[in-house]
């Protein structure tokens, strides 16, 4: 009986932090042993800002060497590069004659990006959504394991795959999102205003590459405030962030001993910062140190890009080849 099928990836600016791990590459570990897996490296999602070209080849190699670290297995899962396949431009472009401006206009990624950046609103930042689509579709995916950031993309895949299907038959399965029974996972910042973002406060995100005391000196800056007057007191909002926070990474006793020095007007912030950082940099060190390792090979780095290439392009080739066909797209057979 064959798996059901996984697809998921990560863009290739920016370092991984926090919320990339709890909120996708946990699960993506998880599901490895489950799944039929296609992870992936999003080096054409991140064109719509216009990276450096000099950095994208490194920027690749960190991203692929970062999830390794945090521990998916290459013999496991299939590990690839979005411009590695070309399949899902050719897959993009069909689905794009089925977007529609007004809808890839509405999404919320698209108007928060255009704000922020009014003179680089680029045909591609319009149909991020429509790429994301071929990325699942091409392998006809069942599950994508998706921030909250992005549920509303998801949605609009499915939307795509239904058109797909109701104009040229059916093709390909609606995908959902993936976290293994739980809420889709939001990670606070440290400065109890948002999530983790590449993009955002880099002083109020922990990065997986972080060194020891950079993680410390941002854990002892988070917010707090002079702590509760009355026992049983309701958090403030950047309090509950600093207990979200160290669930992920601390153990139950510490945790709840903070708890209940809140809960009776005991706590000592200065004292709760200084465990969430040991163990914040317990957490994040040994990811660090592996991908410092794995991006000095970059031999191995070479094989596992070459593998994940040739078995992700193997599954692309017959989605596509399907699609054209319904299309009426295959003149010489």
């Amino acid at each position: 009986m064959s798996k059901e099928i996984v697809v998921s990836g990560i863009r290739s600016t920016g370092n991984l932090h926090l919320g990339n791990y709890f909120g996708a590459i946990q699960n993506y570990i998880k599901m490895q042993e489950e799944y039929t897996c296609y992870f992936f490296v999003a080096d054409y999602h991140s064109l719509t800002t216009h990276p450096d070209p000099a950095q994208l080849r490194p920027n690749v190699f960190k991203v692929l060497a970062e999830n390794i670290a945090c521990g998916l297995d290459p013999e496991r899962v299939t590990l690839y590069v979005q411009s590695d396949v070309p399949e899902i431009p050719e897959l993009y472009l069909m689905l794009n004659m089925l977007s529609y401006k007004g809808e890839l206009e509405k999404t919320a990624s698209f108007k928060e990006k255009a704000r922020k950046q009014p003179d680089n609103v680029n045909a591609g930042l319009l149909t991020y959504p429509t790429l994301m689509a071929a990325d699942i579709l091409i392998h006809k995916a069942k599950y994508v394991p998706v921030g909250k950031d992005q549920e509303q993309h998801l949605e609009m895949t499915r939307n795509f795959a239904n058109r797909f299907n109701h104009r040229y038959g059916e093709t390909f399965p609606e995908p959902y999102p993936f976290n293994f029974g739980k809420s889709l996972v939001k990670i606070p910042s440290l400065d109890g205003t948002g999530k983790m973002s590449k993009s955002e406060n880099e002083h109020a995100t922990l990065y997986l590459c972080d060194e020891d005391d950079l993680i410390r000196k941002k854990v002892m800056k988070a917010k707090t405030d002079q702590g509760p007057t009355e026992p049983n007191s309701t958090m403030p909002d950047y309090i509950v962030n600093l207990f979200d926070l160290m669930k992920l990474v601390s153990s139950e006793e510490v945790v709840q001993q903070f708890l209940n020095n809140y809960n009776d007007c005991t706590i000592r912030y200065g004292d709760m910062k200084k465990q969430l950082a040991e163990d914040m940099v317990t957490f994040i060190r040994p990811i660090r140190e592996k991908t410092l390792a794995l991006q000095q090979d970059t031999a191995s780095l070479n094989r596992i890009m070459l593998s994940g290439r040739e078995k992700a392009r193997e599954s692309a080739a017959k989605t596509l080849s399907e699609a054209r066909k319904k299309m009426g797209i295959n003149f010489y057979t």
